[in-house]
C-alpha cells in the first residue's frame, strides 16, 4: 500500500479554509479517484514539538492506494481539475510525497 501525502507548509501569511477542504475539495477528489483510493485522511497542524511553536504544516491530506500505478492511473486524467481547485481553499503551494506504508 502507498500513501500520497499532500503537505501544506505553514507560514505567517498562509491561509487555509479547512471547512472547504474537508467538505468540498476532498469529496471531489474522492469522486474523481473512485474505488482506487482506498481511504483518505485530513490533518490540521496545531503545534510544533516545542511548546507554543507553530506547526510545520498548516494542513495535510493523505490518500491511500494499493500501488503507485493505481494512483497515477486515476489521478492523471483529473490532475488539472484537482489542482485548479487549490486557490479555493489556500494560498499555499503544496508539497507532495508518496510513501510506502510499512505498518
Amino acid at each position: 500500500m502507498i500513501k500520497v501525502s499532500i503537505l501544506y507548509p505553514n507560514s505567517a501569511d498562509a491561509t487555509f479554509d479547512m471547512d472547504y477542504y474537508c467538505n468540498s475539495h476532498m469529496p471531489m477528489v474522492q469522486e474523481k479517484l473512485g474505488e482506487a483510493c482506498k481511504r483518505m485522511a485530513v490533518e490540521a497542524g496545531i503545534s510544533g514539538a516545542a511548546p507554543d511553536s507553530s506547526a510545520a504544516f498548516i494542513a495535510m491530506g493523505h490518500l491511500y492506494f494499493d500501488s503507485v500505478d493505481d494512483f497515477q492511473e486515476v489521478f492523471g486524467p483529473h490532475s488539472e481539475e484537482i489542482m485548479a481547485d487549490i486557490p479555493n481553499y489556500t494560498n499555499v503551494q503544496p508539497e507532495i510525497q508518496i510513501s510506502e506504508v510499512k505498518l
